[in-house]
This record gives C-alpha cells, sequence and structure tokens, in this order.
C-alpha cells in the first residue's frame, strides 16, 4: 500500500483509494465534479478550505487508513 503525502494530487488518491472519494466530499472536497481540478495537490485544496496544519495532518493519515 503506497503512503500518500500532501504533494499528491487528488487525481493520484483518488485513483488507487476509490473510498476516499466519499471521504473527501464529506470533508467539503469536490473530487468528482465537473469544473473541479483534480490534479492539484492535497495541500493547496485543503489550505483552500481553511484546514489547519494539524487538521491537513490528520485528514492525510485517514486517507491512508482507509
Amino acid at each position: 500500500m503506497n503512503k500518500f503525502t500532501l504533494e499528491n494530487t487528488i487525481e493520484e488518491i483518488v485513483l488507487e483509494k476509490k473510498e476516499a472519494v466519499k471521504y473527501l466530499m464529506d470533508k467539503g472536497i469536490r473530487c468528482i465534479r465537473c469544473g473541479e481540478p483534480i490534479w492539484d495537490k492535497l495541500k493547496d485544496v485543503l489550505e483552500a478550505k481553511g484546514f489547519t496544519d494539524e487538521e491537513k495532518l490528520k485528514i492525510l493519515q485517514e486517507i491512508n487508513n482507509l
């Protein structure tokens, strides 16, 4: 199992972990809708949504544990 980092793109994550789609959407991060760039890095998307550094690391850990 690959471990993702905040540098991975949303696309890389959801292509490998399909269950990440629902998880990210529950966090308010669109990852499959038209017009939303899925090639953005996870860290950039989380920063744009206002997540703190601590929250970003927790989300990353939860994605890796899916």
